[in-house]
């Protein structure tokens, strides 16, 4: 259908930047790109966009301000059409967009489905409402999900998803840190992203005294905002043990972080996949994960980390303490994840698995417009 000419990819979403601009740099090797992101999410990682992809940033007014986000999707859609794609990939999640779709139903859609329902206790998402979601997700023609956990979980919830759900692992986000000087003590635990209450930090908390009694010189360091952090620190038995970061964390100082780490630490509730092991990974750092939703697809058992179950504070404690204890391991395990990143998960392979489900979101709509066209015959008077 498009042989002789590149296809016409319009990239949008109101999150996850340094995703969409790796993303749009990977597909740009092989598609015409249009990228549209907020200003404030695309100001750190626009720098590293390739000069082929299109882009455009724009302000993202509050939810509740309903004139200027009808000025916003004006603009928007009439990017859109004067960029004139073979698709529109969409990553969901704003609400005003996620209702607005129907003005663009002349476009076959694809949309990314991050999370199939709402984390407990993540207020962020709950600002755009599920039936919201399930709005966008109904008027997709193909969908993409990170992990077999999550298409499980659409599957059930709407089996009729099963037949145009992909799987296509979270892109590769992080700094490489390879090339840089060794700068793992032995002593830094990292706990990165996002504090709410499905990602278990409490039971992380409460490891620390099994942690120091083995490795005395032992920091935790937790980095990233979410609520509020008072009831934490009453939780820390030994407070000198924890460096807390509490609120939004700069891309050069996740890098410092990640640089300094000996194991990051990611002891959720629940979970439907995770950048954090990415921007590990890319940092060839080994991660100890609860063996919770999609982690156990992204962490290898022994190989590139360890997974414990989700609350079992000793077994937490026993994995982070095996691995300070032991450089060679954090090494050896640093390097495996690396690979298996740059092997699974870079922005030329995921671009190229996503350029699949394009093409099939285009032949998807092709055939339904040619049935709605094309006059039954038993239905002839």
């Amino acid at each position: 259908m498009h042989s002789g000419r590149r296809l016409r990819v319009a990239l949008i979403s109101h999150t996850f930047g340094e995703y969409c601009v790796r993303l749009a740099n990977g597909l740009a090797q092989q598609a015409k790109v249009l990228l549209l992101l907020p200003t404030h999410i695309a100001a750190p990682h626009v720098a590293s966009l390739n000069d082929a992809v299109r882009f455009l940033d724009f302000e993202n007014p509050r939810f509740r301000e309903p004139i200027r986000q009808v000025r916003m999707l004006r603009t928007l859609f009439q990017t859109i059409r004067d960029f004139n794609p073979d698709v529109i990939h969409y990553q969901g999640g704003h609400p005003w967009l996620d209702l607005a779709l129907p003005c663009l139903r002349r476009y076959p859609l694809v949309l990314t489905v991050h999370d199939c329902k709402p984390h407990p206790g993540d207020r962020l998402s709950k600002k755009t409402p599920l039936w919201m979601e399930m709005f966008a997700r109904h008027r997709a023609d193909e969908l993409i999900v990170q992990t077999q956990f999550v298409r499980n979980q659409m599957v059930e919830a709407w089996p009729s998803a099963s037949e145009r759900t992909s799987i296509i692992p979270h892109i590769q986000i992080g700094r490489d840190l390879t090339s840089t000087p060794i700068r793992d003590d032995g002593r830094l635990v990292l706990f990165f992203g996002r504090i709410w209450a499905y990602k278990g930090l409490e039971y992380l908390i409460r490891a620390e005294p099994l942690i120091t009694a083995r490795v005395p010189e032992a920091t935790i360091l937790i980095a990233g905002e979410g609520e509020n952090f008072s009831h934490y620190r009453r939780m820390m038995v030994h407070p000198d043990r924890f460096i807390v970061d509490n609120g939004f964390i700069p891309d050069e100082r996740a890098a410092d972080y990640f640089a300094r780490a000996s194991v990051v630490v990611l002891p959720y509730v629940e979970a439907s996949q995770s950048g954090v092991v990415s921007m590990a990974y890319s940092a060839a750092k080994p991660v100890v994960a609860t063996s919770v939703g999609g982690l156990p697809e992204m962490v290898e058992h022994g190989r590139t980390g360890y997974l414990v179950p989700p609350r079992n504070v000793p077994q937490l404690a026993k994995s982070v303490t095996r691995l300070l204890l032991d450089a060679d391991l954090r090494r050896q395990m640093g390097t495996n994840g690396k690979g298996k990143i740059e092997a699974e998960c870079s922005p030329d392979v995921v671009a190229r698995k996503t350029m699949e489900v394009y093409l099939r979101a285009i032949e998807r709509t092709a055939l339904i417009r040619s049935r709605v066209l094309v006059p039954d015959p038993s239905r002839r008077a």
